[in-house]
Formats: structure tokens, sequence, C-alpha cells
């Protein structure tokens, strides 16, 4: 066990800082059917406080705490961003011999060493784990916080180590090194991933198909996200929510070769922003809307709203597609008015015609026939042209 303690390089002390009994202040409820644990720890409402105080205090009242639940507390602090009290939670775990922690464990406490410390402290941490904790799951963990912080270098000297080694590792790794090369714009460097990712037989999943797709895209290579496409349908694990994803890349696929129909000129604006790179941002939003990912589409949006950048039809008929397809009829209707009250763009009645049928087309009658209600309701019918 002295090898799984050298591991903690005096974390303990790190997170000691301001945990004195006396900091836990808040009076338990008179009702013990609602004082728990976790309850405790979450009455904690600032950082410094300590959950390894509130731990300690509860065992010394008799109370039993299995990893189970620790766990589970960690997880719901994880949610609520909540993690030094998670980190915490972890290193109680690993100063008590009775718990055997998993490699989802020691992985998750790399991800929480990262947010609390940084990246530094989750490296270190990482090199001096026992060989037996050098997992997979660790490593991809590692390699979620290089990318997290856009650390190419470190990233692609971690990946290099891990071909190197004998462990056999999920489609999320590669994801992981993927999505780092879509977000510093090495798009190119994708279809290596992928290529890595087959030869050691690894199964993708539907995101290593959707940043695949994403970096053909990009590089407005629309024959092969039609080849990637056919590769999707033939997969063993290709199931509804697949069905669903392709038929969203369909529609992208006709919307956008029917937008370069009509105008095929780039558009000039003052930072230079170029027709492929908008066709790559409505690209990108449709793939967050085959993910259910509104988030990430308000802030494409917004973005792109931002700029002095013309807007087009296809630009419009992208952003009220992926928020009909998400049941976002509020946000369909704004963005309908925004386009009626554009200066930079004309209205485009027939655009709608289209995206109904291509709705209809896939089968998704429901939300063609919501659309065509929004837009009476505004006046802007399609048959009203």
């Amino acid at each position: 066990m002295a090898s799984r303690r050298s591991c903690n390089y005096s974390l303990s002390r790190l997170l000691s800082t301001g945990a004195a009994g006396t900091e836990y202040v808040e009076e338990y409820p008179n009702n013990l059917e609602t004082d728990d644990l976790k309850s405790r720890i979450f009455r904690l409402r600032l950082p410094k406080r300590s959950a390894t105080t509130v731990i300690e205090k509860w065992v010394g009242e008799g109370n039993q705490v299995s990893i189970s639940d620790l766990r589970q507390i960690s997880k719901d602090l994880r949610k609520s961003q909540r993690f030094k009290h998670a980190l915490e939670i972890s290193e109680w775990m690993v100063s008590h011999e009775q718990y055997k922690l998993s490699d989802s464990d020691y992985a998750i406490r790399i991800d929480l060493m990262t947010k609390v410390f940084g990246i530094d402290a989750a490296e270190r941490y990482f090199e001096e784990l026992p060989q037996s904790a050098k997992t997979s799951e660790t490593y991809t963990a590692l390699l979620h916080s290089y990318a997290a912080a856009k650390f190419v270098d470190k990233a692609e000297e971690l990946f290099e180590r891990i071909k190197g080694s004998d462990l056999s590792f999920s489609a999320l790794m590669y994801n992981e090194l993927m999505t780092l090369y879509m977000s510093v714009g090495q798009v190119e460097k994708v279809s290596y991933v992928v290529e890595e990712l087959k030869r050691h037989k690894v199964e993708p999943d539907i995101f290593t198909y959707n940043l695949w797709i994403s970096s053909c895209a990009a590089a407005l290579n629309i024959d092969q996200v039609n080849r990637i496409l056919d590769e999707m349908k033939c997969d063993s694990g290709c199931n509804d929510d697949w069905v669903r994803y392709i038929n969203l890349i369909n529609i992208y696929v006709t919307a956008s070769r029917l937008a370069n129909a009509e105008s095929s000129s780039p558009v000039e604006t003052e930072k230079g922003i170029t027709q492929s790179e908008w066709i790559t941002y409505d690209f990108l939003v449709m793939l967050y809307a085959g993910l259910g990912n509104k988030d990430k589409i308000d802030q494409i949006w917004k973005s792109l709203r931002m700029t002095k950048q013309k807007m087009t039809s296809r630009n419009y008929i992208c952003i009220l597609s992926s928020y009909l397809i998400l049941g976002h009829s509020k946000d369909v209707g704004e963005v309908i008015d925004q386009w009626k009250q554009s200066t930079t763009t004309d209205f485009d009645i027939s655009a709608f015609s289209r995206i109904l049928s291509a709705f209809s087309d896939v089968g998704l009658t429901e939300k063609a026939n919501d659309l065509n209600l929004l837009l009476i309701q505004r006046n802007c019918s399609p048959t009203n042209e």
C-alpha cells in the first residue's frame, strides 16, 4: 500500500487549507430523515470548507459509509461543479485502505486534480501512479486534460505512449484527440486518428463519426461525407439514433448543395471569412442538433450574429432546422423574426418550402407541420409566396 499512498504527493496538505473542524458551522436538521452524509457535504457553502472534516465527523458519530456512497456523492458534486469537495472525497477514499479504488476512481481523480490544481498537478499524479493503475482509463483521462487545454504537443506525445502500450482502448480515447485537432483547426489530422482507430480494430461510436464528418465538412469534402454515411449504415452498431443522425446530415448535404447552386461566390467581409468557413459553422450546428446539444447551438448562433458577416438563407435555415429538431419552437419563432427584420439578406420563402420537403422526405412530418404552423402564425407561410 506504500505505493498507493505515495501517489498523493502531499495532497492532504494541499486540501487541508482552511479545513479546520470549526469551519463546518451549519446546523444539522432535527429531522433525521434529511440528515445524511450527502446533505451535510452539500451544506458546505464555501469551497474552502472541508468535506473531509464532514466525513470524519459522520464516521465519528458511529455511522457507516460505503465506497458506493462516496462515489455517488462525488458524482453529484461534480455535476454541481464543486470539484474541490469531490476531490476531497477522492482523497478520503485513497487514504483509507479498506476502500479498493477502481480504474474509474483513478481517472476521475486525474480530472478533478486538473480542475482544482491544474494540469501540471494531474500530470505529476499520473506519473507517480503505480504501473497497475496506469490503465486505459487513466491514460484517457490525462489525454482529456491535454485536449481541453489544447496542449497539442503533450497530447501527441501521450498518444505515442498509448500506441506503444499493450492496453486496449475504446473509441473515447481516439475521440479525445480528434476533438483536440478540431478545436485547434488541424482538421487534416483527424483522418490519421481514424486510421489508427481502425488499425487497432476499435469500434467507432457516433461521436467518432461526428468528428470525422465534421473534419470533412471543414474541408468541404462532401463526397467523403457521403462515403462515411454509407459506412455508418453498414456499421453493426447502427441504431435508431444513428439513423436519425444520418438523416440530419443528409438534410444538411442537400441544403448546402442547393445553397451552393444559388450562389457560388464567397461572401466578402471585413474579417475575410469565406463561404466555406460559413458552411463549416452551419454543419457543426446541424451536428450538435443531432447530438441534442442546444447550448452549443446557442453559442455558435450568438457568435455568428455578432460578426459583420452577411447572412444567407442557408444560415437561417440551418439554425431553424436545428431548433426545430430539438423541439424549441420559441427559438424557431425568434429566428424567423430575426430573419424578417434582417437588413443583410432577403427573406426567402422558397427556402422554407425546401426545408419542409426535406423534413417530410426523412419522415419528420410532425416537425414539418410544426414549422408550417409557426410560419402561418407569423404571416409568412410558404404557400403565400
